[in-house]
């Protein structure tokens, strides 16, 4: 953290945590600055950010509501961020469908390209041949940027609505529009639910029985 760059055409800014794909990236003729990034994981021009995640991580991340944070975040900062999806390899039963509607969320609802690598130096190789040709044909600059979003009471609000079955981070501030508090929501009946659009009988079923199942320790 704070060193400059050496004297080398590509430059790559890289979060200080990411170490396992820095250690590749010196096999690449590049620069690399290490620094504390607070939104993403790799900045390889004025205006493409990069988050990198293992697959297990990327799953990890759908379940506790990060994945969107970040990807809002991403948006926010830069003008085309990437997410960067490494390797295949998750230990746990996870629903496919929770997978596909996670990647349609992220490429249709916030516009950002998914890249899948298959392990740290094809991460690595990636990363370099972006950033070259950002800076070698493009002739971009490299910018660090990116503070996270202050985070006010109406994230706070999309993000516990998100975490209803099936709902995404768009879908969370139509429902919210539709009944303008969180409370509203959670008490809505089925047939409110089902008319919201994009919600639909199959989803409001979902989200009641969610919320009228009688909790019980036995499932720990």
């Amino acid at each position: 953290m704070g060193q400059t760059f050496l004297d080398k055409k590509v430059k790559v800014v890289a979060d200080y945590r990411e170490r396992k794909i820095i250690r590749h990236l010196h096999n690449y003729d590049c620069s690399i600055k290490e620094s504390n990034l607070k939104v993403g994981d790799f900045i390889v021009s004025d205006r493409v950010g990069i988050e990198r995640k293992t697959y297990q991580d990327f799953v990890n991340s759908i379940f506790d509501g990060r994945l969107f944070r970040q990807a809002s975040e991403l948006k926010s900062n830069f003008q085309n961020p990437i997410i960067m999806i490494e390797g295949r390899k998750y230990f746990g039963n996870v629903n496919k469908n929770s997978i596909r509607g996670a990647l349609a969320s992220i490429i249709v609802d916030f516009g950002i390209p998914i890249v899948f690598t298959s392990d740290e130096d094809d991460t690595a190789g990636m990363i370099f041949t972006i950033a070259k040709r950002e800076q070698e044909e493009l002739k971009r600059t490299v910018a660090i940027r990116g503070r996270k979003k202050t985070k006010t009471i109406y994230d706070a609000q999309k993000f516990l609505i998100a975490g209803l079955p099936a709902i995404n981070s768009k879908m969370s501030t139509t429902l919210l529009k539709k009944f303008k508090t969180p409370e509203h929501v959670f008490t809505a009946s089925e047939e409110e639910l089902k008319k919201v659009p994009g919600i639909g009988e199959k989803k409001a079923k979902t989200i009641k029985k969610l919320l009228q199942t009688v909790y019980s320790d036995e499932n720990e």
